[in-house]
């Protein structure tokens, strides 16, 4: 995120307000500068006392502002704005937005800023589903606002329906998607694979891997950050899905296979940084395999060689990247992997080495190609994510 990044965080008069200083915290240990309006109405719902203290600055009011006369207020707030969010949006400010009404600081402001602007309404049902409010809304997309869809629920009005405002958290990811990184993998689709997968043995117990799918998910959230149109194929962890990142969820590595050949067609990017099962049992027990005193084999098969397949059925100008986990002769076993497998790239790591483990936040990889091999130093797996997606549009 560049430093210093600006958002002008506009509050209006729907109860969603009181949720918004949450909001603007958030922001704030995000290394976002962060100025606030309050309308007249979202001020009998939430004190500027809150944004002030959280934010650092002086929480903006009124249009013209008696403690400072040599600033025209809304001209100097629209300028040093990267970003304007109205949060919660109500049917009001939408509605002034769309023709053009300049009667408070808040939409005198929309209307000089020339950054992208982001929209979060809420609202009763009824309101939001008016053909006003969604001709307006409508309108402002058209004239390039973003607008973030509001959830369905209960609402405070007592209706259950459309209208409920997402949660802080989740505006954070959309403000953070808009402004954290240069949207150079915009208009690219980039299918990404991450985790273990599962491979019963009986429905009580299955064989597996110590993968996290850490890795995985940093690089399908550092891609949706940087533009892209991402899809995740994921298998059972226990992270958090990422924002804005299509998500498959399987479980078995023939689960892997049918998800991986039926998306990568359309992808202009594969990274393959999942963790299949190389076997799985031959037949997997109807009931629990009870104990006994006697050893116990389990015959195994080999599963489907997903990276294979990718290989010999990829399609002109799709970029192939796989992954290789090693205990010794990394790069030997890499390189051998890069050729058979026909890969454009291979992040290779070494399990052993000091923070490359599966469950930690770091990794220490090493990208390698058919002419070049980059060895990058401990680093956490977000910042490993951009440098292996630098790495891949470079190359492309």
């Amino acid at each position: 995120m560049p430093e210093k990044t600006h958002v002008l965080l506009g509050v209006t008069g729907g109860i969603a307000a009181y949720k918004i200083p949450n909001l603007c915290s958030r922001l704030v240990k995000g290394g976002f500068q962060v100025e606030t309006i309050l309308t007249a109405n979202a001020q009998k719902i939430v004190s500027p006392i809150p944004f002030e203290s959280l934010s650092g600055n002086r929480c903006h009011t009124d249009t013209f502002d008696p403690m400072d006369t040599s600033k025209v207020e809304h001209i100097a707030l629209a300028r040093q704005a990267d970003l304007l969010v109205i949060a919660p949006a109500s049917a009001n400010i939408i509605a002034k937005l769309r023709w053009g009404l300049a009667d408070d600081l808040l939409s005198t402001t929309a209307l000089a800023c020339t950054c992208p602007k982001l929209l979060v309404p809420a609202m009763n049902t009824n309101m939001y589903e008016n053909p006003a409010t969604q001709e307006n809304l409508s309108v402002l997309r058209q004239r390039g606002y973003i607008v973030m869809e509001p959830l369905s629920g209960h609402l405070a009005c007592g209706a259950v329906g459309k209208g409920k405002m997402p949660e802080p958290d989740d505006i954070y990811d959309r403000i953070e998607a808009i402004l954290a990184c240069k949207k150079d993998l915009q208009g690219l689709r980039i299918l990404v694979t991450a985790g273990p997968t599962q491979e019963p043995l009986d429905p009580v117990r299955y064989l597996t891997n110590h993968s996290s799918g850490k890795m995985g998910y940093a690089i399908a959230h550092a891609a949706m950050l940087r533009g892209a149109d991402v899809t995740l194929v994921s298998g059972p962890t226990a992270l958090k899905y990422p924002p804005l990142v299509r998500t498959i969820p399987i479980v078995t590595a023939q689960d892997m296979y049918e998800a991986v050949t039926r998306e990568a067609e359309h992808a202009d990017i594969i990274i393959k940084a999942a963790a299949v099962a190389d076997y799985t049992p031959e037949t997997v027990a109807d009931n629990k395999i009870k104990k006994s005193d006697n050893d116990l084999s389990i015959p195994l098969r080999r599963t489907q060689d997903i990276l294979g397949y990718l290989g010999t059925h990829r399609r002109p100008g799709q970029f192939l990247c796989g992954f290789s986990m090693e205990t010794e002769h990394m790069l030997e076993n890499s390189r051998k992997k890069l050729t058979k497998k026909n890969l454009d790239m291979i992040v290779a790591n070494n399990v052993k080495d000091a923070g490359a483990g599966f469950q930690g936040n770091t990794n220490v990889i090493t990208m390698i190609t058919q002419d070049s091999v980059t060895q990058l130093p401990l680093m956490d797996k977000e910042e490993a994510a951009h440098a292996i997606l630098t790495e891949i549009l470079a190359r492309r």
